[in-house]
Formats: structure tokens, sequence, C-alpha cells
């Protein structure tokens, strides 16, 4: 039902006009919410294949209505703003957003990389398992990791994760007491490494920490290791 539906969340008529008509041409249903309020509205009643998402809303802050989105959705964003500053980019990228354009801009544009970031993330979807294990969640120790649904439960507790917090979690999970190097995490779990930053994979462990805890709140599963990286405590 969601099948390229993209919600365009923009405040200016005549912005929103142009991209939706942008979308429409390629085959989008592009669907527009001048508010936050609109914004959450339809995500209640349809989803969205991808959400182009502005800063400046009259109701909230895009940032903010990106974090919430990102407390129970993985679904991708594009953040679309008048902001220039390097900070803006760099605190909407480690929010989870998948892009970031800066107006002005081409509506073609706008399309060209919503199609680009649904190729990413529908090439970076870990494949369906085959045989008896499809569909089955697998546990490890206090994790249940279920690979086809994208979820994981922690002490029998579903975590509401982003896309990216699912895949650091599942690296660690999946490697108990191997110590991962940041490097080596953001060219594992990061589409685009390149285009990220250090700090970007310590922002994601502190949000999964606070996730953890507020299911065991003597534990803390992750270790950190100063000056080589992560791992996973080994614990049955």
């Amino acid at each position: 039902m969601t099948q390229g539906r993209i919600l365009v969340v923009e405040d200016e008529p005549g912005i929103a006009d142009s991209v939706v008509y942008a979308l429409g041409t390629e085959g989008f249903e592009a669907v527009w919410c001048a508010t936050g309020g609109a914004a959450r509205a339809e995500l209640a009643r349809g989803g969205a294949a991808l959400i182009v998402l502005d800063i400046g809303l009259p109701d909230c802050n895009g940032f903010d209505l990106c974090r919430e989105i990102r407390r129970s959705s993985a679904v991708p964003i594009i953040f679309l703003t008048a902001r220039k500053a390097e900070v803006d980019r760099i605190v909407g990228l480690e929010l989870g957003a998948d892009d970031y354009v800066v107006k002005p801009f081409s509506p073609r544009e706008v399309t060209a990389r919503v199609r680009a970031v649904l190729r990413r993330t529908a090439a970076a979807a870990p494949a369906a398992p085959s045989g008896p294990e499809r569909g089955r969640p697998r546990a490890a120790g206090r994790f249940e990791v279920d690979p086809e649904r994208l979820s994981i439960r922690y002490g029998g507790q579903p975590l509401a994760l982003s896309r990216y917090e699912f895949r650091l979690l599942r690296l660690l999970i999946e490697n108990p007491g191997r110590v991962f190097s940041r490097e080596q995490i953001m060219e594992r779990v990061w589409e685009e490494p390149e285009a990220s930053l250090d700090r970007t994979v310590d922002t994601h462990i502190k949000t999964l920490r606070a996730k953890l805890r507020a299911v065991r709140p003597r534990e803390d599963p992750i270790r950190t290791h100063r000056g080589s990286g992560y791992s996973l405590v080994e614990r049955p």
C-alpha cells in the first residue's frame, strides 16, 4: 500500500506543488502535508516509502519530528531546507536522515535523490532467509533478532530502533566479544560511510544504550574500549 508513497512535509505551497508535481510525473504517489501534525496523521493512516521533510515547519521543528519518527520507524527521510550551515547538515544526518537538500533546488534534483535513497535502502535490506530458517527469529543470549522484520527484542521486550541502530546492534550481537573500531562499524553499517563522521557512531551507541537501559536499568551490554571501539559483552 505504501509502495512509492512519498510524504512531502513543506509549509510553502509553491515549493510543495513543484515537488509533488515532479514526483507525480515519475510515477510516485506524492502526498503534501503543510505541518508536522498533518504528517503524523498521514503516517498513522497509511505510512510512507519515504519522507521529504522541511526543517522550518509552522508547528514544530523538522529535526524534532525526525527524532520522533526515528523512535519507531526506519522510513527514509530527506531533509529539505534553506539552512546551508554545515552544522545543520551534520545534525540532520546524525538524527538518521538519509539525505539533505538545500534551497533553492531543482524539483528534478529532489526526485533524483528520492530514487537514489530508495535504491540504496532497498539494496541494503538483508536478504530474506530461506529454508527452515525463513522468518524465524534467532536468539543470541538475552537478545532475539528477527532479520525479516528488522526487529530486535531485549530481555523479551521489543526495541524501537532506527534502521542504523538495528544494523549496529545486530552487528555487535552477531559478533559477541569482538571489538569493532568506529571505522569498521561505519563500513559495515552505514550505506555511505565516507559521508558520515566518526562521532555519528558514538551518537548511535549513546541512543542504543539509553534504549537498552530502559529495559534493564542495571545492565550495559555494550562495552567501550577507549581508543579501540565497541563490543557486546559476552554473557549467556
